[in-house]
């Protein structure tokens, strides 16, 4: 499964690294209302909920589904503007100008990806002028909770005073904490987003790409972008309908999300964490899946017993399990296949071993997956 942007014909210069405040706002929003996805920014998260004052927290939690299960394109808004050459602000109010361009129905619909998220691909009219999918958004949203019953109807009855409403709250939020967290990590992204421009005019695009995640690929034609992600979707980077273009932005709040804004009408961006080095890479979505299955049978999840302990021999393990050799064998392939085991050679015998690092990694592995 993959996210993909078609990048065929796309120019050089209209790929651009660039950071945002606005979309780092939102980052910073998602790991105040979800620490456990960012255990490495406890310490931030405790110490700026803690100082926010009561009136503040409280129109933060009315409004958190805009950036705790699914991060709402209006973080992003110059992508939405039929403009080419728009590009994120320099700073919190430009970004927040740019987001005020935005038409009512680009707004509604990108900040009802948290109801809506199986129509993100859609395209065409939004729920603010389509009668069946304004009721449907309103069903979703009642699904959710009073509270995102009560915001959805708001939004669809009277669009601009949510907008203002949102634009104040973001306000409110630079003032209370923003302000300091942006002067602290715009330098280091800034330097991350120059790094990157360089690599790619020096080593082109694949190294660029394997440079903000190895989960970012470019396809041997070199006309494509796959994002390995637990998600199907597709965009394309030169839509003359919006101008061709595609823009990463880099994030320190981010990791372990990699995400890929690919709604239709929007040019791409590539919204990417700051690699930390002492956080390993997570395996490939179709690497975690050939591993989990080739630990769901039962036999083999016997053999793993025995192996995780001390290395065996193939006819050890037929002698210890009362299989015959042939499929010990069959096990062991599918096993080393998925990277799950070591082996050495001692004299005329092949040792075998679990590789405990590897599998003790499992459960990382499969929440960065599901989460990245």
């Amino acid at each position: 499964m993959s996210v993909s942007v078609d990048i065929a014909g796309l120019p050089p210069e209209r790929i651009d690294f660039a950071i945002s405040p606005l979309g780092e706002l939102g980052m910073a929003l998602h790991a105040l209302s979800e620490p456990g996805h960012h255990p490495g920014l406890h310490g931030w998260a405790t110490a700026t909920s803690s100082a926010l004052k009561p009136d503040l927290a409280d129109r933060l939690t009315e409004a958190d589904f805009l950036w705790r299960t699914t991060f709402s394109d209006v973080f992003l808004p110059f992508a939405g503007l039929k403009d080419p050459a728009a590009a994120p602000g320099t700073t919190l109010a430009e970004d927040l100008d740019l987001l005020d361009r935005l038409d009512d129905e680009e707004f509604v619909s990108a900040a009802l990806e948290f109801t809506c998220s199986s129509m993100y691909t859609a395209g065409g009219p939004s729920p603010l002028v389509d009668a069946a999918l304004r009721s449907r958004a309103l069903d979703l949203a009642a699904a959710r909770g009073p509270k995102q019953l009560d915001f959805t109807h708001r939004l669809l009855t009277n669009p601009g005073a949510v907008r203002l409403w949102l634009r104040r709250l973001f306000e409110d939020c630079d003032e209370a904490f923003f302000a300091d967290t942006w002067r602290r990590v715009r330098v280091q992204l800034a330097s991350d987003a120059r790094h990157k421009q360089d690599l790619l005019r020096r080593r082109g695009l694949a190294e660029a790409l394997h440079a903000v995640s190895p989960a970012l690929t470019l396809d041997e034609d070199g006309r494509r972008i796959r994002a390995d992600k637990l998600a199907e979707g597709h965009t394309t980077a030169v839509d003359p309908a919006v101008g061709a273009g595609l823009t990463a932005v880099p994030s320190t709040f981010g990791w372990p999300h990699l995400l890929v804004l690919h709604a239709p009408g929007w040019r791409p961006v590539i919204h990417y964490p700051v690699s930390a080095v002492e956080l390993p890479s997570p395996a490939s979505v179709p690497l975690l899946q050939q591993r989990l299955e080739a630990l769901a049978h039962p036999m083999r999840m016997r053999l793993c017993r025995f192996l995780a302990r001390t290395p065996y021999t193939t006819g050890e393990l037929a002698d210890v399990l009362g299989i015959t050799a042939p499929e010990v064998s069959r096990h062991l392939g599918v096993l080393k296949k998925a990277g799950l085991l070591t082996t050495r050679r001692r004299g005329r015998y092949v040792l075998h071993q679990l590789d405990t690092t590897v599998v003790a990694r499992l459960g990382s592995d499969f929440l960065e997956g599901v989460l990245r």
